[in-house]
């Protein structure tokens, strides 16, 4: 990280950030305000460039931000009241004493420019990003730059004491679990936070102690962000990327993962991209490089939060997984860690315990800080032996020949392909919720005796009671029979509309999105403040199949939550009207991104296809019954404003209870994505998604459909032959070519196709399952040379 320059060039880099007294300012007077609501009134710089106003934030409330105004996300670099939403109504003002005031509906007043001295002429938004408090001579008295949150912007400094906060998640912008610090002894540090306090754990990443302090950081206009002593000498570089700001938008993000990102965007008006890029050209993609292999120490959970484990993705951000046994607290935040879903050793009788458990092999995986025990000089079967006859132990790890015990809850956990550690997961076999049944003894026997006679004299008094209850619970149910005919099961949430509600809300159902075999989606809007966008699934074919599909969705996907599913927000049930209503997914269908005029960014293809695999994974194996899709394809994946992935259309799904691994049922899904067993009349397993993900991935892979009349040569029209060939004769670059990122990537092309190909084998038996092909498109597992699937042609 440190560089030894030369002193005139040093010197150059210090005169790159600009003054902000020389540009041109679009005053705002004293007494001017604005109100949060939903037309989103906002002051601009005066190229535009940039906006200060309020955002609404889902139904949570509004945040007084400061945002890239010019792009389609409208990127957020800078808010006022992070940890305090306001609602619709409240006023930002900028006072006529020259004071800048939040005030709610209720009265509260949150004073935003601290300290301001007297002399404010007006506010103004610069097109550096900087909202500005001034006097009448044009000097700042007071400047968001001072008081950053998780953003910094060319021409942005961050003196000592200075930090950034990251936020809690993506789209919650409240103080998160990460900092980015120059600490009052001049280095640059970042620590996990003691969350929900900010109080700091241990570092994760720092520059290099200093012989001479550190005293600011500089982001330069040219894209260089470095660390400068108090006389101007450079003692780091963070970002040594020269980006022009004539042709791009600049902002570095400490993002809620934990991670420090340099982004750019073009400016350019034709160009068609619609996300961030990182674009710096230093050896390390990010800081830190992994996140996940940097977080230690016993405090604190880690990149991934308690009992889970972090592995760098496909677009090398972290991913947080659960190991076998295990799931996630909260879907929606996967970083709060994992919980067993099953019981844990009984520590009474840990002998009699020992036949109920076995393990579950994690390669190349590990926690460390959390070893209760090590053992040197003993071979793998004494080691899980060890782990099953302690009942503290929850997971061991094995490497040459040493053993480590960990207890739960275990932290800081990590997986990749150098470690060459093998974690050994305790799980109860079968999963069993229920724990181990204990002898009784005779004192027991007095007590569950002895309540019984005393709670049946109580069971007798209460007893005609219950029969009029049940009397009138009878007679109210046969009631809401007549009102309702198709009941909603229990555990499902979601909210129930009636149909002239939607009908409204789709304005006569007038826009639609697309159709499937059971109808058709349309776009709606509830004309509520605090609810996004809709889409409205309209069942037309209400024979006995459509019914089937509609308690399947409303009872099953109102079940379901993954970040990687599209949620389902509410339903109509109402005589002959069937709708289902879904959260809007603004960018559409991955057919229509992947196979449109401009060819996607090759990491963002990737991180696709790992977003799509783990809903998968969810469906397969982590849900509470067992989904088959049976229709995975590029139209039934559809993309949200970020452009995450979500699995989409569960009509064609077929369910399975845990105690079943097959079924048969007649040919679903769509022709070129459909496994060969289903035209073998063969029993149906999550294998036949598998297949469908292999085509699916070698779309992503290639950006091209997998039947194609359009090509150079006719050993190209079927992609998945062509894609083998490719691979046997060592010629995967014909798939990406004109692709530079791909190129440039080739290790993880060999890898996806090869996967792709495993996937795509005519024997379910030789298919992965979905836990692997995750483990595999991240690179926590070698993938192995796969043989030659049968031809795609023959198989449909």
């Amino acid at each position: 990280m440190d560089f030894s320059l030369p002193h005139c060039f040093c010197f150059f880099l210090l005169l790159l950030p600009i003054s902000t007294s020389g540009q041109t300012y679009r005053n705002i007077s004293l007494g001017s305000y604005l109100t949060a609501a939903k037309d989103k009134s906002s002051w601009t710089s005066p190229s535009g460039d940039f906006a200060f106003g309020f955002q609404q934030v889902g139904d949570a409330g509004f945040l007084l931000a400061i945002w890239f105004n010019k792009i389609p996300e409208r990127t957020i670099v800078w808010s006022a009241n992070r940890n305090d939403l306001v609602r619709r109504g409240s006023r930002v003002q900028v006072t006529t004493d020259g004071q800048l005031v939040l005030s709610d509906q209720s009265g509260r007043r949150i004073r935003i420019a601290d300290s301001v001295e007297n002399g404010v002429a007006y506010a103004a938004m610069l097109d550096t990003g900087n909202f500005v408090l001034a006097s009448q001579s044009a000097a700042n008295l007071w400047q968001s730059f001072d008081q950053p949150t998780d953003t910094m912007l060319p021409t942005q400094n961050l003196s000592l004491g200075g930090e950034l906060i990251a936020p809690y998640l993506e789209r919650n912008y409240s103080d998160g679990r990460y900092k980015f610090i120059l600490s009052t002894e001049g280095n640059l540090q970042m620590y996990t936070t003691r969350y929900p306090s900010t109080a700091n754990n241990v570092a994760y990443w720092s520059t290099p102690s200093p012989t001479v302090g550190g005293y600011q950081v500089i982001y330069n206009q040219s894209g260089y962000m470095y660390l400068v002593a108090k006389n101007g000498t450079v003692l780091n570089f963070v970002f040594s990327s020269s980006v022009s700001m004539q042709d791009f938008y600049q902002r570095a993000t400490l993002d809620y993962d934990g991670v420090f990102r340099q982004y750019v965007y073009p400016k350019a008006a034709a160009s068609r991209r619609r996300r961030w890029n990182m674009a710096w050209t230093s050896l390390s993609p990010s800081i830190p490089s992994n996140i996940c292999l940097s977080t230690r120490g016993a405090v604190g959970g880690g990149a991934c939060g308690y009992n889970s484990y972090c592995s760098l993705g496909g677009d090398q951000r972290p991913s947080c997984q659960c190991p076998s046994g295990y799931t996630f607290l909260d879907p929606n935040d996967v970083r709060k860690g994992c919980k067993q879903n099953f019981v844990s050793q009984d520590c009474d009788q840990p002998s009699e315990e020992t036949d109920n458990f076995d393990f579950m092999d994690m390669p190349n995986a590990d926690w460390p800080d959390n070893d209760y025990e090590h053992f040197d000089s003993v071979d793998e079967d004494w080691c899980r032996q060890a782990c099953l006859s302690d009942c503290y132990c929850a997971v061991a790890t094995f490497k040459d020949r040493n053993c480590w015990k960990k207890r739960i809850p275990f932290s800081n956990g990590r997986i990749d392909p150098s470690y060459g550690t093998k974690a050994l997961i305790k799980v109860r076999i079968g999963n069993s919720t229920t724990g181990p049944s204990s002898k009784k003894n005779d004192r027991s026997t007095l007590i569950i005796t002895g309540s019984a006679l005393l709670g049946s004299s109580v069971f007798l008094n209460v007893l005609s009671l219950i029969g009029i209850y049940v009397f009138i619970s009878r007679l109210s149910r046969q009631k809401q029979k007549m009102i309702q005919p198709l009941n909603v099961m229990p555990g499902v949430n979601p909210v129930s509309f009636t149909y002239n509600e939607l009908e409204t809300a789709t304005g006569g159902f007038k826009e639609e999105l697309g159709s499937g075999a059971f109808g058709t989606v349309y776009k709606g809007d509830l004309a509520n403040e605090d609810t996004p966008l809709i889409a409205v699934k309209k069942l037309e074919k209400m024979v006995e199949q459509g019914e089937q599909e509609f308690e399947t969705e409303v009872k099953v996907i109102g079940r379901t939550n993954h970040k990687n599913l599209v949620q389902l927000l509410g339903f109509c049930n109402e005589g002959q009207h069937r709708l289902l209503v879904y959260e809007y997914m603004s960018n559409g269908s991955l057919s229509i991104y992947l196979f449109g005029d401009s060819r996607p960014n090759w990491y963002r293809r990737v991180q696709i296809a790992c977003d799509v695999a783990r809903g998968l994974l969810y469906l397969h194996e982590e849900c509470s019954s067992q989904i088959i899709h049976c229709d995975i394809k590029p139209q039934n994946i559809l993309l949200d404003e970020s452009l995450n992935a979500r699995i989409s259309d569960f009509g064609l799904a077929k369910l399975l209870k845990r105690d079943q691994t097959k079924t048969t049922t007649a040919i679903r899904g769509t022709k070129g994505y459909v496994a060969p067993e289903w035209f073998k009349n063969l029993p149906v397993t999550t294998k036949v998604d598998i297949y469908s993900f292999g085509i699916l991935l070698l779309e992503l892979v290639c950006c091209r459909k997998k039947f194609e009349l359009d090509v150079m040569e006719e050993d190209q029209i079927v992609l998945a032959d062509w894609a083998y060939d490719c691979f046997k004769e060592a010629k995967l670059d014909l798939l990406v070519e004109a692709d530079e990122e791909a190129m440039e990537d080739m290790k993880r092309v060999e890898r996806f196709v090869m996967v792709a190909i495993w996937c795509i084998q005519e024997d379910p038996s030789l298919r992965p399952g979905m836990k692997k092909v995750v483990q595999i498109l991240e690179g926590a597992v070698q993938v192995s040379i796969p043989p030659e699937p049968t031809s795609f042609i023959s198989s449909i």
